[in-house]
C-alpha cells in the first residue's frame, strides 16, 4: 500500500513536522521514519555534533500517532486533519538521551485503548541496531467547541 506524506495527516507544516514518510498504518498501529542529517527535515534541531536530543522522543512519537489518526480519518473520506492533543507520556525512556547523526529512525505506535476522545499507545523508536526509546502516549481529542474556547482564553481581554 501507498501513503501520502505526513504533511498530508498532520497539522503541522515545516520546521515542525518532524516525519520524513509514512511506511505503513493498520487498524491498530503505524510506522513512519525520519533520518538525523543535516539536509533532513530534523536539521533545525540537531546539536552541534549532528545528534537529535532525546526529548524530541515525544514529538516523534505523538506525531506518528497523528499519522495514525489522520491516515484512518482519511480513509473515512474526512479530508480535514484534525488536532489531537497529548495528554502525557508514561515511562518514557530515551537511554542514551539522544538519537545520534546519520541514524535513519523508525518510530513505531501500537494503539493500547481507544474510546471516543482518549487513546493511548506503546511507542517505539529504534534505528539499524537497536531500540533507542520507549514509552507510553496518551492523546485526547478534542471537540470543535473545546478548541475554540482554549484558543480564545487569552482573547477575552
Amino acid at each position: 500500500m501507498s501513503y501520502l506524506s505526513p504533511v498530508d495527516y498532520l497539522p503541522h507544516d515545516a520546521p515542525m513536522l518532524l516525519l520524513e514518510s509514512v511506511e505503513r498504518v493498520t487498524d491498530d498501529g503505524a510506522t513512519c521514519r525520519v533520518a538525523v542529517n543535516g539536509p533532513g527535515v530534523l536539521a533545525p534541531f540537531l546539536d552541534a555534533s549532528g545528534d537529535l536530543p532525546g526529548w524530541y522522543a515525544l514529538e516523534l512519537m505523538a506525531q506518528t500517532v497523528g499519522v495514525w489518526s489522520g491516515w484512518h480519518r482519511h480513509q473515512q473520506g474526512q479530508r480535514h486533519i484534525a488536532l489531537g492533543m497529548v495528554l502525557g507520556a508514561r515511562e518514557l525512556v530515551c537511554a542514551a538521551g539522544r538519537f545520534p547523526a546519520g541514524s535513519s529512525l523508525t518510530i513505531t505506535v501500537k494503539l493500547l485503548m481507544q474510546d471516543e476522545r482518549f487513546a493511548s499507545f506503546e511507542c517505539a523508536i529504534a534505528d539499524e541496531a537497536a531500540t533507542l526509546a520507549t514509552g507510553r502516549v496518551n492523546t485526547f481529542q478534542p471537540d470543535p467547541e473545546e478548541l475554540t474556547s482554549l484558543f480564545n482564553q487569552g482573547s477575552h481581554a
